[in-house]
Parts: structure tokens; sequence; C-alpha cells
């Protein structure tokens, strides 16, 4: 049985462009547990808490419970979810899943072919972050999902490609287009010869169907892209930087590194290159930004 091929064929909603990674959290969570506890099942009340912090932190900025993917995996195979005597168990709410005292785990056969190769849990989560977030984010999520990518040997034949190849050039295109200079602070640092903490971000995903091109490309340095894919800066349709309401910083470092920056224009590109496509810049203040939506105002 090939389970990256099961976990690709996972049931999400879609539609137009929304994101939906709220089954992909629960698996890279469960893979996580999986690597530090084998079969052992996890109760709701442990994996409530622990999933909510990975929605709120990566998920989209619309509120959703912990029970929608606790309860919704089960359809695909992967998870099975039992009362705590052993029966299964069908609630779908939070309430419903505590009063039953829910417990969850990955279906015994899936269990089992993670036990005997350990290479396979790294490969099954690497797909995952790789077909819903972006780069940027992959560590974070690793961190709190309790995941350990080092750990089982990885045959690079059996890697699957999500989606295509990323363009290699991208990065050069976008830099040159911004003149290697940070759209949002204009930072231009150079080393030896060649930009240092300069990166092509995307602002619609690449994992969720975001072009390689310039009308979708940023020159961020490093801070600022980390900060773009966690949404706490944002774009507006007259290419103007946003903040987020619930960005707080403590000191003048964070208000000149970033809270200063709301409204300001962005540095756009010179000469004839093309700016941000509309439609990107909506698709990441409705499914990454968090806070109020960035103004639509041309």
């Amino acid at each position: 049985m090939d389970w990256i091929d099961r976990v690709a064929g996972m049931r999400r909603w879609t539609r137009n462009g929304y994101r939906a990674p709220h089954k992909p959290l629960l698996l890279l969570y469960a893979l996580g547990h999986h690597q530090r506890h084998g079969a052992r099942p996890i109760p709701y009340s442990e994996a409530e808490r622990q999933l909510a912090h990975l929605l709120r932190e990566f998920g989209p900025p619309r509120r959703t419970s912990p029970a929608y993917p606790f309860h919704h995996l089960t359809s695909d195979g992967l998870w099975r979810v039992t009362t705590v005597d052993g029966r299964k168990c069908d609630a779908d709410t939070a309430t419903g899943l505590r009063n039953e005292s829910a417990r969850g785990g990955l279906s015994p056969e899936f269990s089992t072919a993670l036990s005997r190769d350990p290479g396979l849990t790294v490969r099954i989560a690497r797909y995952l972050l790789d077909a819903n977030f972006e780069p940027s984010l992959h560590a974070e999520i690793c961190v709190l999902a309790g995941l350990d990518l080092d750990t089982g040997a990885v045959r690079t034949d059996d890697v699957r490609l999500v989606a295509g190849h990323r363009d290699p050039r991208f990065r050069d295109l976008v830099l040159d287009a911004y003149d290697h200079r940070c759209a949002f602070c204009g930072y231009d640092g150079w080393i030896d010869g060649g930009p240092v903490a300069l990166e092509a971000a995307h602002v619609r995903w690449w994992a969720l169907g975001g072009p390689d091109d310039l009308t979708n490309g940023l020159c961020l340095c490093s801070i600022h892209h980390r900060l773009f894919d966690r949404g706490v800066l944002g774009l507006s349709r007259d290419h103007t930087v946003a903040v987020s309401t619930r960005f707080k910083g403590r000191s003048r470092a964070s208000e000149r590194l970033v809270s200063s920056l709301e409204g300001q224009p962005l540095n756009r590109p010179g000469g004839t290159d093309p700016a941000v496509e509309p439609d990107h810049v909506d698709w990441h203040g409705r499914e990454v930004f968090r806070g109020d939506h960035p103004t639509l105002a041309t």
C-alpha cells in the first residue's frame, strides 16, 4: 500500500482557493506523536489544546474548532476515533468528543507501516508541508507538532512532487525586478558580491496554486518574508503595506521594523515589470493576513 498516495488523496473542503489545512495539521501532529509514543492513542482533551494552537498559528484567519479534523479525518482511512472503552465514537463536536472521552489514533495499518519504516514518517511529513504551507513556516510547524524530520532514512526516489517543480529562476527574477531591495523596508544587503537575507516571497502560496512569476512575487528581507507568511504583514490593492491589528510589539525595534510600515507604499519594481496581481493580493488578505482585512481601495 502506498501511504503517501493515500495521504495525498485525503478529502478536503475546497472552494475558490480557500485554505483548508485542518486535516494536514492534525496528521502532522499525529505523526509527531507517533514518533514519540508509537501507537498510544491521543485523548481529545490532549489534542484539543495542541491542535487549536496549530490551527491558530498556521491555519486560515477564520475560526475553526479542533473537533472538525479530529472527527472528519476518519473518513480517509488514516485515522480512527474511539471512546475510552474502545467503541467507535461518532461525535463531531468538541462537547461531544469531551463527553465521550474520545481518543484518536492512526489506523492500525498506517501505524504499523510507520513503525516498520521510520523514514516513511519523514516522507509523509515533508509531503504534507510542501503541499500546504510555504517553506518559511515548515520549521515552526514541526516544532509545534513535535516532529523530527532528521529521524529515519529518506529514500530520495520516493519523494513526491507537489503540483510539479518550483521554478529555480523565480528567486533571481524577483530579486532583479526589485533591484535587490526589500519591497517593505528597502533593505539591500550584500556580501561577497551577492545579496544576503533577501528572498522571493509568493503572495499566493505556491503550494496552493500561486505561480512562479512576477505578478505573484515580492522581494522581501528574511524577517519581513516570515512575517508576511505568518499574516502579520499584508498588502492592499493600492500597493501599500498593511500591519495586522493583532500584532503587538514591546520595543522600539518592533515599532521600527513592523508597526511603522502600516500604510507605507510598496517599493514596486522599476521599468515595465508588472505589479502584484490584485487576485493574489485578495487571496493573501483572505487566507493569510490576520486582523482587519487590508483595504481594497484602488
